[in-house]
C-alpha cells in the first residue's frame, strides 16, 4: 500500500513557476514508475510526465516538454514536478500517481491512467493570464 500526498499548487501569472512535491509512504518507492497527470474542469485526466524508478528515464506529453521537468528522490520517498513557463491552458488538478503494472518504460503504458494504482488527492494549479 502506498499513500501519495502532493503539494505545492497555487496560483501563478502566465510565465511564472512552481514546484509540485509527492511525498509517498511505504518502504518500496523504488520499486514504483512515478507518474504526474492533471485534469482540467469538464476534461478528462491526463498524462503530464513520468519517471523510471531509479530516475535514468523520463518521458513528457509533447505540450509541456521544454518547460516542465519530472524528478525524484528515492532516499526521500518523493517525486517533484518543476514547472517554467507556465500557461493558462496549464490551469488544472495536479495529480501524482505510482504504479508496479509498467515493465517497460514506454508512453503507450505510461499515459495510461488505468496502469497507475495508487493517486494522490490532487493540488490546484491556476495560471493567470
Amino acid at each position: 500500500q502506498v499513500q501519495l500526498v502532493e503539494s505545492g499548487g497555487g496560483l501563478v501569472q502566465a510565465g511564472g513557476s512552481l514546484r509540485l512535491s509527492c511525498a509517498a509512504s511505504g518502504r518500496t518507492f523504488s520499486s514504483y514508475v512515478m507518474g504526474w497527470f492533471r485534469q482540467a474542469p469538464g476534461r478528462e485526466r491526463v498524462f503530464v510526465a513520468a519517471i523510471s524508478w531509479s530516475g535514468a528515464s523520463t518521458d513528457y506529453t509533447d505540450s509541456v516538454k521544454g518547460r516542465f521537468t519530472i524528478s525524484r528522490d528515492n532516499a526521500k520517498n518523493t517525486v517533484y514536478l518543476q514547472m517554467n513557463s507556465l500557461k493558462p491552458k496549464d490551469t488544472a488538478v495536479y495529480y501524482c500517481a505510482a504504479t508496479s503494472a509498467v515493465t517497460a518504460f514506454y508512453r503507450p503504458a505510461l499515459e495510461r491512467a488505468n496502469n497507475y494504482v495508487y493517486w494522490g488527492q490532487g493540488t490546484q494549479v491556476t495560471v493567470s493570464s
